[in-house]
């Protein structure tokens, strides 16, 4: 079986460190869906607008030769308990692929074609997508569904503290979304170091944090295009209050 890669995802997760565990999670961060050159036909997404949510096939890009394991060990357990790799949601998987619902939030036609933009995804930026589905909730919507051993674990939230001084230092469009992404306690299972200070790259920010039993203290955001604007400066030659 032939599978193409039809789009690629775009969006702030630049790194594995940091992506919400599961899709929808994290509602406030927006990604951007361009098809590849092939699939750019506005007549394939037709309809696509009066769904309010889309199934995502994605690769594990980042394990395409990892191979498989018939036991893994999710990270929520403590990285400790092993369970079959079909009772999980491993990227360690004989066929490396990942399966999403997202939230349609709207779509755009221009040079690329359809771009359709969605929110809460878990997928790092540059992903392939093999396929987009609708989600349609009379058939995969099932409220009395088990949740194995997953359903005791992933219901877990953080409270995050930051000062105002490093709010401003994101931008206000993406605080919602860093914010929902730290409550979800983004840390391995298995690292419960208090003192330790973790960082997580989201866009052009570094964010560094403290967790300490229910409570997630943010210690710093570092920008990126503030460091370079620094570093320039710092580059050039100054006399006086001029730069030269």
């Amino acid at each position: 079986m032939e599978v193409k890669v039809i789009a690629r995802i775009e969006n702030d997760y630049k790194e594995k460190f940091g992506i919400p565990r599961q899709s929808g999670l994290v509602k406030s961060s927006l990604s951007k869906i361009t098809f590849e050159p092939e699939f750019r036909d506005g007549n394939a997404v037709r309809g696509m607008e009066g769904y309010s949510h889309l199934w995502l096939l994605w690769q594990f890009s980042e394990n395409m030769d990892a191979g498989w394991s018939p036991t893994v060990r999710p990270p929520r357990l403590g990285g400790n308990v092993r369970m079959g790799v079909f009772a999980t949601r491993s990227p360690l998987r004989p066929n490396p692929i990942g399966l999403s619902c997202v939230e349609l939030d709207h779509m755009e036609y221009g040079d690329e074609g359809p771009v359709i933009y969605v929110k809460g995804a878990d997928l790092m930026d540059g992903t392939p997508l093999v396929d987009i589905k609708p989600y349609v909730p009379y058939t995969d919507s099932h409220p009395e569904a088990e949740s194995g051993f997953a359903g005791d674990v992933f219901d877990h939230h953080m409270k995050v503290e930051i000062s105002d001084e490093l709010l401003e230092e994101i931008p206000k469009e993406k605080r919602e979304a860093v914010l929902e992404m730290l409550a979800q306690d983004p840390r391995p299972g298995y690292q419960k170091n208090n003192e330790r200070i973790y960082g997580i790259e989201y866009g052009d920010m570094n964010i560094r944090f403290r967790a300490e039993d229910c409570r997630i203290t943010v210690t710093d955001v570092e920008r990126r295009d503030r460091e370079q604007e620094k570093n320039q400066g710092q580059s050039s030659t100054s006399y006086g209050d001029k730069k030269v």
